[in-house]
């Protein structure tokens, strides 16, 4: 994957190293992964964030390790501890020797990242850079890849794929949302449905538009295949 530019400059060749040894670190760790946040979920984040960031004044560097570590350690496979994967990130590139600056800022974006519910007041990214990373992981989780992760992840957690007596919930907290089990399809009403309108930038936003229209025609057609009219 090639680097991206911007009128910031190009990324220096110590940079690209980091940049490169940080993937073939997380790739190790998350090569064995299941649930839909495997090495290829982080890789697409990571070209999404290239992508969006091209159109955004941004500091690439802190955009590309971010999305590379951003599911490094998800609190939902880790008893619901939003901590680690902030602290894992960040004792990565210690070892890295990245400056301390580049690291806090990685660290606040992996920590702010997380969708936290329906009826959850969104917490804002404080710099560009976490809006170009939030989205470009928001985008995943959504269209055809967000269906088949969505369903990656209710098998992996052991969750039905529809029970109509289930209703979909509205989260009011992030720690009810942490805790929520509920179904594949519910969890479009209670997320998936919802990423459009809580995207940063214009990019995204223009990149979602056929995502969530898929979307919504898979769930028609689902409802009807359901009801046995097809």
């Amino acid at each position: 994957m090639k680097h991206a530019r911007t009128e910031r400059g190009a990324l220096t060749c110590d940079q690209q190293r980091i940049i490169q040894r940080t993937a073939d670190y997380v790739q190790e760790i998350l090569s064995k992964d299941t649930s839909g946040h495997d090495w290829w979920h982080t890789c697409r984040v990571w070209q999404n964030a290239v992508q969006i960031g091209l159109s955004e004044q941004v500091d690439m560097f802190i955009v590309e390790l971010a999305a590379i570590l951003h599911d490094i350690a998800d609190y939902k496979f880790h008893n619901g501890d939003t901590s680690i994967g902030p602290k894992m990130a960040g004792d990565w590139l210690v070892s890295q020797e990245v400056e301390e600056h580049v690291i806090e800022n990685v660290c606040d974006i992996i920590a702010c990242l997380p969708f936290q519910g329906a009826d959850v007041q969104v917490t804002l990214m404080k710099t560009i850079e976490g809006c170009v990373v939030q989205d470009a992981d928001r985008l995943d989780a959504i269209g055809a890849i967000g269906i088949a992760r969505a369903f990656a992840f209710a098998g992996a957690m052991g969750r039905m794929i529809h029970d109509p007596n289930i209703e979909p919930i509205k989260h009011s907290s992030f720690e009810m949302y942490k805790t929520s089990n509920s179904t594949a399809i519910n969890h479009f009403y209670e997320k998936l449905l919802l990423v459009k309108d809580l995207l940063n930038t214009k990019t995204a936003k223009e990149l979602a538009f056929e995502r969530h229209q898929f979307m919504e025609a898979f769930l028609n057609r689902f409802f009807t295949e359901w009801e046995g009219k097809l």
